[in-house]
């Protein structure tokens, strides 16, 4: 399918097709393998949560992972310190696969956890993965752009391709990072990724918006909330799909 131009194809949130996005096909075309970008992104996460928990220890840790979508590893990523996490999605589809996954994983994340567990608050997680994913982890219905009912719910969090990715106006992106980090108790690790200058992606015929910003916009938006924030370029431009410069890989504090 040909890029659009954001004249030709302005698009809210609310009018992109969320409940025709095909996960099982999103799946195939971008994680049937571990691609280099999201091996980069997971040593770099894996190594901000893993350290941060190494120094701060306390009460039962509630994560929430929102656009969850289809892509687990962001979930599996903090999945040894959490009591509770919440995936979080607007897509009926999506929140479809989600509870297929939770109640019986595709084999093509076993390999997402490998990666992981190169880090060993991973490896020596009892049991493994799946068992204690099904068990903490709860499918929810939510839209990132309504306000925040219960601020400071969660004690880490992650958004993956999320607010860039949903409507091609910037209030909505920067009202998307405000909500996501307004969920977040004051101090607690975060990661969120985005593709820088998108243009725009279809999955399978239907065509999903996305937003125009570059690393700068990025930094200024989470910068408002949040604080020792660190900011990564990974990839070429176009590596995984077509329309984008780089993936801007965030993680800070709330």
């Amino acid at each position: 399918m040909p890029l659009r131009s954001w004249s030709e194809s302005a698009q809210s949130n609310a009018d992109a097709q969320w409940d025709d996005f095909d996960p099982t096909l999103y799946v195939q075309k971008n994680y049937s393998t571990v691609l280099s970008v999201d091996e980069t992104i997971i040593s770099i996460v894996r190594a901000h949560f893993s350290d941060h928990f190494r120094r701060v220890s306390g009460p039962a840790v509630r994560g929430i992972d929102v656009g969850a979508g289809a892509n687990l590893y962001p979930a599996l990523s903090m999945l040894p310190w959490c009591d509770e996490i919440t995936l979080l999605d607007r897509s009926k589809t999506n929140l479809d696969y989600l509870r297929h996954q939770l109640a019986g994983h595709d084999d093509v994340w076993e390999k997402f956890w490998r990666k992981l567990c190169l880090e060993n608050a991973y490896a020596v997680l009892p049991g493994g993965p799946w068992a204690r994913l099904s068990d903490v982890a709860k499918v929810e219905l939510g839209d990132i752009l309504e306000p925040v009912d219960d601020p400071g719910r969660w004690q880490t969090g992650t958004m993956f391709f999320v607010a860039e990715s949903m409507s091609t106006s910037t209030e909505e992106f920067h009202r998307a990072v405000r909500h996501f980090l307004e969920m977040l108790a004051p101090g607690a690790p975060f990661a969120a990724a985005f593709m820088e200058h998108s243009q725009g992606y279809s999955v399978g015929s239907t065509w999903f918006p996305a937003c125009d910003v570059g690393e700068d916009d990025i930094r200024a938006s989470i910068g408002r909330s949040a604080e020792s924030v660190r900011t990564y370029r990974i990839g070429r431009p176009g590596e995984v799909r077509p329309g984008y410069t780089s993936i801007v890989l965030a993680c800070g504090f709330r």
